[in-house]
């Protein structure tokens, strides 16, 4: 059985996407596991991915990565599988976002400690149910991936060592991240990237520190919605989902429990 190796979110190779870049990799300048790598035989010199391992268990897969490549337009490639491009983006739903991830950084900096997940969102108007059946069943066949247990088309791929995506998870531990997430999208026009990020700021402070933010019903009491402008703004949409600070012990969520025993495997 092939496995997925790397998600591997790939920016064009512009002044531009450097910048964006570089101020992605301040946000998470405190996750332990975010890996800044830069050119061979440049040591000092710009970052050209970010790197993100899973921490637990030991030799989990696939890695996540966000950094510059020889590509003509932002893609999400799977290492081995398929790549998502943009879709729609002519028309974008609601007003422009007014805030930029350099700004996002300077007010969460100290403050980001995990990333939960990262995703893509796919608009069903542009992706035809049987092209999303397609997707689903090239990622089930390299990863663990898993229902979402309340119904809806937002499937999670979990992190697995290869005994694990041959048999299925059955240790449930914290560090199995960040986990990977598609939705085929009613509600959006364009492609969607989203980044999860579990933050140690409360509910309140964060509504503070992003009074231009949102909240998605029924999620209110997760996470803080914060879309950020970027250098590809109309064509894709990206959004930083800032989860306010914990409580209490690891959730079945956390370990990924609730998704693997209640959702169910994807084969």
């Amino acid at each position: 059985m092939d496995r997925l190796g790397e998600i591997a979110f790939r920016l064009p190779r512009t002044p531009a996407a450097q910048a964006f870049l570089d101020q992605f990799g301040v946000l998470l300048a405190d996750v332990p596991y975010a890996e800044p790598v830069r050119a061979p035989g440049a040591p000092d010199g710009p970052v050209e991915r970010l790197v993100l391992t899973p921490p637990r268990p030991d030799g989990a897969r696939p890695v996540t990565t966000v950094g510059l490549a020889d590509v003509p337009a932002p893609v999400v490639a799977f290492d081995p599988g398929p790549a998502l491009g943009l879709q729609g983006g002519e028309s974008p739903a609601g007003p422009a976002p007014t805030i930029d991830v350099a700004e996002v950084a300077r007010r969460l900096a100290g403050h980001v400690r995990q990333v939960d997940h990262t995703g893509v969102n796919l608009p069903t108007a542009t992706t035809a149910a049987e092209a999303w059946r397609g997707l689903l069943r090239a990622l089930a066949a390299t990863s663990a991936l898993y229902r979402y247990p309340t119904g809806e088309e937002w499937p999670f791929l979990l992190p697995s060592t290869p005994a694990e995506l041959r048999d299925d998870i059955r240790t449930f531990v914290t560090g199995r991240e960040p986990r990977f997430e598609l939705v085929h999208d009613p509600w959006r026009s364009r492609t969607e990237w989203q980044f999860t990020l579990r933050t140690d700021r409360t509910r309140a402070e964060l509504e503070e520190l992003f009074p231009e933010g949102l909240t998605f019903p029924g999620l209110e009491d997760v996470f803080r919605v914060v879309p950020v402008h970027h250098p590809w703004w109309p064509e894709l949409g990206i959004r930083f989902d800032l989860c306010y600070r914990a409580t209490g012990g690891p959730s079945d969520w956390e370990t990924g429990e609730w998704l693997v025993t209640a959702g169910g495997r994807i084969r």
